[in-house]
């Protein structure tokens, strides 16, 4: 049961974070899909940050890694909003920026990862 109510309050969290960075975002650029691409990019380093972490010899427990790797990161996250994003921006007739938003989410979402598990084996 505990490990349902960490996953539970680390999504609560999680999307409240991610709705927090796509208003920042859209606060200062107005409406656009860079929240999304800053919240999955980020979190994609953060992910491989806590894994690494978890993998090391940190002594981070079970419990805190999904806490953070499946509840909060899990919903700081969203594919969903990704690929509506980039299905209304065809709709618009606007494809260039809908395929720089897929191909850019993923190119630079691995590259976030990769650089948060090689610093996390540095730091850890």
């Amino acid at each position: 049961m505990l490990v349902w109510a960490l996953v539970a309050a680390g999504g609560a969290l999680g999307a409240m974070s991610r709705y927090a960075v796509d208003r920042a975002v859209s606060g200062m650029l107005g409406p656009t899909v860079l929240g999304t691409f800053a919240a999955n990019v980020s979190g994609s380093f953060l992910l491989g940050l806590v894994l690494a972490a978890a993998s090391e010899r940190t002594g981070l427990s079970e419990e805190a890694r999904i806490f953070a790797a499946v509840g909060f990161l899990g919903s700081y996250t969203t594919f969903s909003t990704l690929t509506v994003a980039s299905v209304l921006l065809v709709g618009e007739g606007d494809w260039m920026r809908a395929m720089a938003n897929i191909v850019g989410s993923v190119v630079v979402g691995v590259a976030a990862a990769l650089a948060g598990i090689l610093l996390g084996r540095f730091i850890f």
